[in-house]
């Protein structure tokens, strides 16, 4: 397979393969089909989307670098204006708006998910819980920012963008864990990962 010639540590070996590229920005397109994907709660600001679903399968799939490189390539096309945010939005003004702190805590989210599945992914309850503690750190850049924009206490704005959400967020975490896990292995097994 093409190596793409970019600058690395060691000159020999690409910063990413073709292969890599590929399978990054073929996820990066799952998520934009994913993301816009919503449906807004009169109780909150804050839209039920398939957003997290898109980063728990992308993380589950790709692991850490290739997975948060496909979040960033989404959140660059939601900023240049493609409608890939929920309700089929984009620009840089969502970010500014009451979801904008979790769709920057996507970031943080598909780094710290996708170290639990580079470094346990053959292993289940590891993986499981670092799906958690990414879910849990996005939450917090939402909650934090939804406080800000919305005027409200901390706890209020954890009452209204996050505890509605948690039953639904994790069965999107297991739904996306048992489809991710399937599609890694079939991945490894072809030497594409």
């Amino acid at each position: 397979m093409t190596n793409i010639t970019t600058t690395s540590p060691n000159p020999k070996k690409p910063l990413l393969t073709l292969k890599q590229l590929t399978l990054s920005g073929l996820m990066a397109a799952v998520f934009c089909l994913l993301g816009p994907l919503s449906l807004n709660i009169p109780i909150s600001p804050v839209p039920v989307s398939l957003g997290m679903l898109a980063i728990y399968f992308v993380t589950s799939v790709l692991g850490m670098k290739l997975g948060t490189l496909s979040v960033l390539a989404y959140i660059l096309l939601g900023l240049a204006g493609l409608p890939v945010f929920t309700g089929f939005t984009g620009g840089a003004g969502k970010l500014l708006g009451p979801t904008g702190g979790y769709i920057i805590g996507y970031i943080f989210m598909a780094l710290i998910c996708g170290f639990f599945v580079d470094k346990w992914g053959h292993r289940l309850l590891p993986e499981i819980l670092g799906m958690v503690l990414g879910t849990a750190v996005c939450y917090l850049f939402g909650t934090v920012w939804l406080a800000y924009q919305a005027s409200y206490t901390f706890f209020q704005a954890l009452a209204a963008g996050v505890l509605p959400y948690i039953p639904v967020d994790a069965a999107k975490l297991a739904i996306a864990l048992v489809i991710g896990r399937q599609v890694r292995a079939r991945l490894l097994k072809a030497g594409l990962l």
